[in-house]
């Protein structure tokens, strides 16, 4: 049997709409955060039990069409020589940044299997212990975003430095993307064969370019992922924040199916790219901190507007927030459901 979501990728009719939520496993369920008494983040990513666990938690409480494994983008950093952390309240930390192209030389490449094998054996873990109808998503962070994190050495509010490096470094930014994508790809690539029914790219702070920037040298890093990722069989998802002004660039990076965030409705979002490809999210993040009246009514807009037309994911416009109470997950998903009864 073929994955609910997979089927949906692919622009096929499907029974239902197939729903997750990004970040799903994560800090708002209290059954993680015991996890986290004990563990630190690259602890659980280092234990392919924990990992599994972890990734399964939001399915045992939620009705979901697919488990998204627990990771974190900046995994495959570490093995290219990159010292990482993660520190409580403030996030990952980048001890020894990109500065020079002296340092994108020292990049190193590797291979997945060896250096990342917990989330791997995870994924072919998690994809034993749900059902067939259900999907596993693999993922990884697009090429920009990654050097975004290299170059800033950690979350950023302006990013200043990545694009001073772009503008005064131009060769050596290539370079890094170069190598970034060739990563992106080995990682997604090990992921699939590891059992993934569907890969996610994010390209999470690519909506801090404008398009002439994006398209001059970014998109082109992006297309060689989703090009090289066509002979896995998986459907691919490209997704990034704050990006209205990118939608038509980013649905010709050659992904099967586009996430939106908030920022437009999706009816309109999806007016603006081709009919031929999916689209996935939209829900605000914080509808969830509302009422039960709220949240339902901010699902029902979203599934009126794409009118069941084939090709839909229901997705948050970004990942769960911490604050989000549990139940209110419950809601939106009976929302979703419901709806479709109704609509039927």
């Amino acid at each position: 049997m073929i994955p609910r979501l997979v089927r949906a990728c692919r622009g096929e009719a499907v029974d239902r709409t197939p729903a997750w939520l990004m970040r799903q496993a994560g800090r708002y369920l209290p059954e993680y955060r015991k996890v986290r008494e004990a563990h630190s983040l690259l602890d659980i990513c280092a234990d392919a039990e924990l990992t599994s666990k972890v990734t399964l938690q939001p399915l045992e409480r939620f009705d979901l069409d697919a488990a998204i494994i627990f990771a974190d983008i900046l995994l495959p950093l570490v093995p290219m020589g990159i010292d990482l952390d993660f520190v409580p309240g403030k996030g990952p930390v980048i001890h020894n940044p990109i500065q020079s192209p002296l340092d994108v030389e020292a990049l190193k490449l590797f291979d997945p299997r060896d250096h990342l094998s917990p989330t791997l054996e995870a994924i072919t873990s998690v994809r034993t212990q749900v059902n067939q109808d259900t999907a596993v998503i693999g993922f990884a962070g697009a090429p920009f975003t990654l050097a975004s994190y290299l170059i800033e050495g950690g979350p950023t509010k302006n990013f200043g430095r990545v694009k001073s490096f772009m503008s005064n470094e131009p060769e050596a930014f290539l370079a890094l993307m170069t190598k970034l994508r060739e990563v992106s790809c080995r990682w997604l690539t090990a992921q699939a064969e590891a059992g993934a029914d569907a890969l996610q790219l994010f390209d999470t702070w690519a909506g801090w370019l404008n398009p002439i920037t994006y398209e001059k040298q970014v998109i082109e890093h992006s297309r060689f992922v989703f090009h090289n990722l066509k002979g896995t069989g998986c459907p691919t998802i490209h997704f990034a924040v704050g990006a209205p002004h990118l939608i038509e660039l980013l649905s010709q990076a050659g992904s099967d199916v586009l996430g939106v965030d908030w920022r437009l409705s999706i009816d309109e979002a999806w007016s603006r790219f081709s009919m031929d490809c999916a689209i996935q999210g939209n829900l605000d993040p914080t509808a969830l901190l509302g009422s039960e009246q709220h949240i339902r009514r901010a699902v029902i807009d979203v599934m009126q507007r794409v009118d069941r037309r084939p090709g839909h994911i229901f997705n948050l416009g970004h990942g769960m927030l911490p604050q989000t109470p549990p139940h209110s997950v419950t809601i939106a998903m009976d929302a979703v459901r419901s709806y479709e009864a109704t609509a039927a």
